[in-house]
């Protein structure tokens, strides 16, 4: 626990990777208000120990005030497929929100930031592992609206002297004790592969494996969620420092220093919840890259951030214990 307790305002924090950030924030001893709408995220999902206020970031003015440290910034949409069928939702939320927050945190003197941005706003890179440098372009209104959101960032911290960190990576898995994934459609390979495991789908399906890869399937990286929730707290520390100082805008990729291919994440399913987990082959599905790992070397260098955490099977073993806790409440 912290001797210098703050307060933070942690949008979208009744979602998955916000509820565990907000979680840590609480643990080490924080204030916590967490902002969301439950449009996608959950009211069960708030931690203990935090306010919540159930509402939409485009209003945050409403309750943000001087009394806030900082803002750790979660809510938006995040599904690649609906962004393209319907990318003015995506443009609305994601960036429009934003805008709004950026306002109320300069009208409240609130001037430090942590965004979690995403690695898909390099699309299909050039080189892998992918570092910041990497050209961004991404390849859905989902990708493009988070970096929209990046350059949005780093103007207000030129203009006007916010500090912020932008987060990008990619999948992200595992669970922090009652604190899990669970979206509605699943898209993540590994909560459906424990929805396999759990008898409630008949089998996985793998999308392509002729790809260039080891084993012919694609490579990805995965990040504990509780790795994740430690890379935010580091970016309040280096604020709070001074090392990300008012008017810098940081952006750090994090990744697991290593990709895990689709048939070695079934593979490990199989291996920890013991039970078989049909799969089938598929075609592949346009735009998907073989190999998809991020670079975590500035996040090391500036933030003093490295995963605890990257044995795949541990990660595996946390949502597995999440899926049954959910399974065991019929949720």
């Amino acid at each position: 626990m912290t001797t210098h307790a703050k307060r933070y305002l942690v949008t979208g924090g009744a979602g998955y990777v916000g509820s565990v950030v907000a979680a840590h924030l609480l643990e080490r001893g924080h204030r916590v208000t967490v902002l969301d709408d439950l449009s996608t995220g959950f009211a069960e999902g708030v931690p203990d120990g935090a306010e919540f206020v159930e509402g939409r970031v485009q209003d945050a003015a409403k309750w943000l005030d001087a009394s806030y440290e900082g803002v750790l910034h979660f809510a938006a949409f995040s599904q690649v497929g609906e962004s393209v069928a319907r990318p003015e939702k995506y443009w609305e939320n994601n960036v429009g929100g934003t805008m709004a927050l950026l306002a109320a945190m300069r009208d409240a003197g609130v001037r430090r930031l942590v965004f979690s941005s995403t690695a898909a706003t390099y699309g299909e890179p050039e080189t892998v592992p992918i570092p910041e440098s990497a050209p961004t372009s991404p390849t859905s209104p989902y990708g493009a609206s988070k970096l929209a959101v990046d350059h949005m960032i780093g103007g207000e911290c030129a203009a006007h002297g916010l500090a912020a960190v932008s987060l990008r990576y990619f999948n992200v898995a595992g669970a922090h004790g009652p604190l899990g994934e669970r979206h509605h459609p699943e898209s993540h390979l590994i909560p459906l592969v424990l929805q396999v495991a759990l008898g409630e789908r008949e089998a996985i399906s793998v999308y392509g494996e002729d790809y260039p890869t080891p084993d012919g399937t694609c490579v990805r990286d995965y990040i504990h969620v509780a790795d994740l929730a430690e890379a935010h707290l580091l970016a309040l520390d280096a604020m709070t420092a001074g090392s990300v100082p008012a008017g810098e805008h940081l952006i750090c990729n994090l990744g697991n220093g290593n990709g895990f291919s689709v048939r070695e994440v079934v593979e490990t399913v199989r291996a920890v919840t013991g039970h078989p987990v049909p799969e089938v082959t598929a075609a592949r599905r346009p735009g998907d890259p073989a190999v998809l790992v991020a670079s975590a070397d500035t996040a090391r260098e500036r933030l003093g951030w490295t995963p605890s955490r990257p044995d795949l099977a541990a990660v595996v073993a946390d949502a597995w214990a999440f899926a049954r806790l959910r399974g065991e409440e019929g949720a």
